[in-house]
């Protein structure tokens, strides 16, 4: 559906015709004016008639109704298309969301069509129409405010995710722990996270790049420094991006280093048990029980002297095995 169909004259809001078709045409008729046409999720019916108006290409139309794009920037005869893709992230299940804006930028015209609920583009309109002077450059002025926003919320996000990146690392580090399963569901549900961030990020900077450049058709020159602000930004968040997949590979490699090292202590408290229990087992099996007053059959206090020989033994394994910290405690 259309959510705002706006005529800008001079970077400020002037009275639009009611139809799109209207709009436009007064738009191209008058001098420093321009509209701009909102969509949220719109149905093929409702962008076909939107496409014919506009003379929008139709694989370009059709990329923006079905949406699920990469990052990307076309050039076509009557406009520019321009793939972007916010994200929200919610440090409760510590998941990303993306959705998408596509962005249609021609001769007197900017069309944004949004899908899902990750988009700043309302913001963006708001703050545009209290900067009059902004939007006097035209559509440009709305493709870089669209982008800015987009590319200023990755940084949000990705200091959001690296917060809870430093708790997760300190869960994984804390001495008495929590089930090593749910520490490495985490990590890799953190790994899975940051590989979405990263196909996010990634692909946009060849066409933030190229926004920089020179040649590009309905393009202001002037607007050019801005994007290159834009591209310093997104190469930082790309390095962000870049230090929290190291970081994450970092953690679950000492992870998995301690989940083997506990396994180790464990095996060794085992074998230490399994010690104490088999000494007296053996002593006891080379008498057996059907004798009197063991050992060598008939010594009256061999018996007690088999129990205490016994006791002796499992006390001194118990001691050394203490020390040495193979149950538990160092005793050293």
């Amino acid at each position: 559906m259309i959510v705002d169909c706006a005529l800008y004259r001079h970077g400020r809001r002037v009275p639009a015709p009611a139809d799109v078709p209207a709009v436009l045409a007064q738009a191209r008729a008058e001098e420093d004016t321009f509209c701009w046409i909102g969509l949220f999720e719109p149905s093929r019916e409702e962008f076909d008639a939107l496409t014919h108006g506009l003379g929008l290409h139709p694989l370009a139309a059709e990329d923006a109704v079905t949406a699920h794009q990469r990052p990307k920037l076309e050039a076509y005869e009557a406009a520019l298309f321009l793939v972007l893709k916010p994200v929200l992230y919610d440090d409760r299940t510590d998941t990303i969301t993306v959705s998408e804006v596509n962005t249609f930028v021609g001769d007197s015209f900017v069309v944004t069509v949004r899908h899902g609920e990750a988009n700043p583009l309302g913001q963006v309109r708001a703050r545009l129409e209290r900067q009059p002077e902004v939007l006097a450059h035209g559509p440009t002025a709305v493709v870089y405010a669209v982008c800015d926003a987009i590319v200023d919320n990755y940084l949000d996000v990705a200091d959001d995710f690296h917060t809870d990146l430093e708790e997760l690392e300190a869960e994984v580090f804390q001495p008495s722990g929590r089930d090593p399963g749910r520490s490495a569901g985490r990590i890799y549900n953190f790994k899975r996270q940051a590989l979405e961030f990263r196909r996010v990020t990634g692909p946009l900077a060849e066409p933030i790049a190229r926004l920089t450049g020179a040649g590009l058709p309905f393009v202001n020159e002037r607007a050019r420094p801005f994007f290159r602000d834009v591209g310093d930004h997104l190469t930082r968040v790309n390095e962000h991006v870049e230090t929290i997949d190291r970081l994450l590979s970092d953690i679950l490699a000492a992870h998995l280093a301690r989940v083997g090292v506990q396994q180790n202590d464990d095996m060794r408290k085992i074998s230490a048990y399994a010690a104490m229990a088999a000494a007296p087992t053996v002593i006891g099996s080379i008498y057996g029980m059907n004798f009197d007053h063991m050992p060598e059959l008939h010594w009256t206090l061999g018996y007690p002297a088999v129990l205490l020989v016994m006791a002796s033994v499992v006390l001194w394994l118990y001691v050394f095995f203490r020390r040495r910290g193979w149950l538990g405690t160092n005793g050293r």
